[in-house]
This record gives C-alpha cells, sequence and structure tokens, in this order.
C-alpha cells in the first residue's frame, strides 16, 4: 500500500490503525475485495466510479488495519450537499430556490459522508477472519476516526449513506451512541429468480398484470434488442437518454459522465453489460446492469421518454433482464431504488434503507432532527 493521507492509531497496544485514502488504488484490489466478498459493487465499481470525473466530489477510502491486514473499510465522499435535494416538488422547494438565488449556499452544507452516492447501498466491509462479535468494535473505531477526518476536512455534516436495514440493526447501537439522526432513505428492490421459465414467472403474478404483461411483451415483435458490452459510436445517444430521464426526475444528485459509463463496462468486463432497445435502428433506450454469478443489479434505465413509452421499453426491459438471468443462473435481480409501483406489481419485495446524520454542533444537530422529515425519502409504501 502506499502512505495514507491520514493515519491515526486508535489504540498502540493492538498494533491497529485507521487510514484514510484519496484513491482506491492505494489500497489494492485484493486487499479490498477480502472485506467485500458478497459486493458485486466491488474495487472495478469503485474506480470506475473514482475515474469518471464527477463534478463536486471527492472520493476517500477509510480503513482499519490490523497487524497489517485490512480488518474493515468503507468507501466515503466529500461534498457540498443541498439539504434540499431530496425534498418533493411544491411550495417549499420552491420557496428554497427562491432564496437560493440570493444565497447560494442557503441549506447547503460540507459533508463527510460513509457510503458512495453511484453504489446501490452503503456497505460496511470486514474481512472474512474477523469474529462476528468484533464488528461492531471495528465499526466504532473506523466511525471515530471518520469523525476525526471530517473535522481536518471542514466538515460540518457527517453521513451515512443507505445504509441496509439488516446493517442498522447490526450498528444501530454506536451510531446511536455517537448522536446520529436517522431518516428513511430509498428502498433496494429485489426479485429472486425462484422461477425456471417466464411463463412460470408470469403465473405467479396477480391476472391482471399477468394480461397487462402479455400485452406489453407484444412490442418485442417492433424492438430490437442488443446485448453488448461496449458502448462503441452509440456512447453520445446513451447520454443524451440519460440526461433526457435525469432530467424528469425530482431528484438529482450526482450527474454521471461518459467516462462512468464507458468505465463501468471497461473495469467490470465480463460482469456487467449495456442492454439497447432500438425501433426502426433509432436507439431509444439503454439498460446498464452490473452482476455476479449470484446478483444483477440495475444500474440505469435511460429511456427518450416520449418516443420510447408507446413500445413499453421499461417492461420490456425488465424480461430482458430476468430472461438474462435464467441463461446464466442468477438468483436474484436488483431493480433499485425508486419507480416502487411497478416493481411491486411485478413482484419485488422491498429492503429499507436509512440515511445518518450528524451536525458538528449540536444546537444545529437538534434542529435538523425536528426537520428531518421534511428530507426523507422514504417511499416503501409507494
Amino acid at each position: 500500500m502506499s502512505q495514507p493521507l491520514l493515519k491515526l492509531v486508535p489504540n498502540p497496544v493492538e498494533s491497529a490503525k485507521a487510514e484514510v485514502h484519496f484513491s482506491i488504488r492505494a489500497i489494492g484490489r485484493d486487499a479490498w475485495n477480502a472485506c467485500f466478498q458478497d459486493q458485486v459493487e466491488d474495487y472495478d465499481c469503485l474506480l470506475a466510479i473514482e475515474e469518471a470525473g464527477i463534478e463536486g466530489f471527492e472520493w476517500r477510502y477509510v480503513t482499519i488495519v490490523e497487524n497489517g491486514r485490512i480488518s474493515a473499510a468503507m468507501p466515503a465522499f466529500i461534498c457540498l450537499y443541498a439539504l434540499d435535494t431530496t425534498l418533493e416538488e411544491g411550495l417549499l422547494r420552491r420557496s428554497v430556490r427562491r432564496v437560493q438565488g440570493y444565497f447560494p449556499n442557503f441549506l447547503k452544507l460540507r459533508l463527510a459522508c460513509l457510503g458512495s452516492p453511484c453504489t446501490e447501498t452503503g456497505a460496511i466491509g470486514f474481512h472474512p477472519d474477523v469474529p462476528k462479535e468484533r464488528r461492531s468494535v471495528l465499526f466504532t473505531e473506523l466511525l471515530s476516526f471518520f469523525e476525526q477526518f471530517a473535522a481536518t476536512e471542514r466538515c460540518s455534516l457527517i453521513g451515512l449513506k443507505d445504509i441496509p436495514e439488516q446493517v442498522s440493526a447490526e450498528f444501530g447501537a454506536p451510531l446511536s451512541e455517537r448522536g446520529y439522526a436517522s431518516i428513511g432513505g430509498l428502498p433496494t428492490a429485489w426479485l429472486d429468480i425462484d422461477f425456471k421459465t417466464i411463463d412460470e414467472y408470469l403465473a405467479k403474478l396477480s391476472s391482471g398484470t399477468r394480461k397487462d404483461m402479455r400485452r406489453k411483451l407484444k412490442s418485442f415483435e417492433q424492438v430490437k434488442v442488443e446485448i453488448r458490452t461496449d458502448f462503441g459510436e452509440f456512447l453520445p445517444e446513451v447520454m443524451a437518454l440519460y440526461h433526457d430521464t435525469r432530467n424528469r426526475s425530482d431528484w438529482q444528485f450526482e450527474e454521471l459522465t461518459p467516462e462512468y459509463f464507458d468505465g463501468i463496462l471497461t473495469r467490470m468486463s465480463g460482469r456487467c453489460y449495456c442492454a439497447f432497445y432500438f425501433v426502426e435502428d433509432k436507439l431509444l433506450a439503454a439498460n446498464l446492469i452490473v452482476h455476479d454469478d449470484r446478483i444483477a443489479i440495475d444500474k440505469f434505465f435511460c429511456m427518450e421518454g416520449e418516443k420510447g413509452r408507446p413500445y413499453n421499453l421499461y417492461f420490456l426491459s425488465w424480461f430482458t433482464n430476468l430472461r438474462y438471468c435464467l441463461d446464466h443462473g442468477i438468483r436474484r435481480y436488483q431493480s433499485g431504488q425508486a419507480y416502487y409501483e411497478n416493481k411491486v406489481r411485478l413482484g419485488s419485495q422491498l429492503t429499507a434503507n436509512a440515511m445518518y446524520f450528524r451536525h458538528r454542533n449540536p444546537f444545529l444537530q437538534k434542529l435538523l432532527r425536528l426537520v428531518s422529515p421534511l428530507f426523507s425519502t422514504d417511499e416503501a409504501d409507494a
């Protein structure tokens, strides 16, 4: 490993030290992936994100090292965070924007956050040799060090992004003890591939949904689907579809770049693909998927809204991905966050995620606790 950006020895007796690095390259693929053996979005995915030139984000990687071995790790980022990012469109959000017209940094705080804005959830990685009963101790050490690091970076707000409910259950106590508040994040939708054919899957759906899907699937007669492992000359068109889709979204955090899309396919070669949907040789939608031999994660479905909707391209992409899972023995399709109505209708289950935050100023932390329900993005009941 190269020299870390910052180092702290929490307990000299145990020869353990906490480190934070500018680049995941300083840690190395094998050392990082050893702590994230069950994660699709591993070293190569994070490296692609790091190298994508996403504006407004600084990447960090926090580790606890014991006797020369990384025992615990998390990705992290620093950004100027607008608290109104997750506000619903309405009077309150319009009022905030008017104030920001005169005071650009109103409701914007420098944030140091564990997790990644570009991964599905915030994963806490542990070396497989770490006993389960020691994980909470290591996480507390990592969190304590990250708080000290955030102070050196002049970050007034510290957070953890999209922590799944099972992780919150394990580590909620140390977070609560250190004064963190939580708000609901967008849950993750997933579908177990516990069927052998598409017909068997359709039989699991309600009669109304099954009839509707069979009607929509007739659009395959007009649509050409290509599974590609590179964007080639289509990358500018994919980016146009991405921006068209992003502009229709109420919530906009990071803005992805061509280097991100190209980097994912390049860095994760053999573990990702992009499905292209053509109508009369016109590209109307693209769907980026990353996977391992267990789980396929639907990263982005981008579509030209007005022209693509009549061809039911979202639903065609759903069934294209299910067929891919069946053909490759993948046992779970994770369709991501937001737009839950159709996902639940198509048999998906939801896992809740939480966002944790703490302001370094105790008074402002109490204030943020009071208003935090306004900023929750939880749509579990959608």
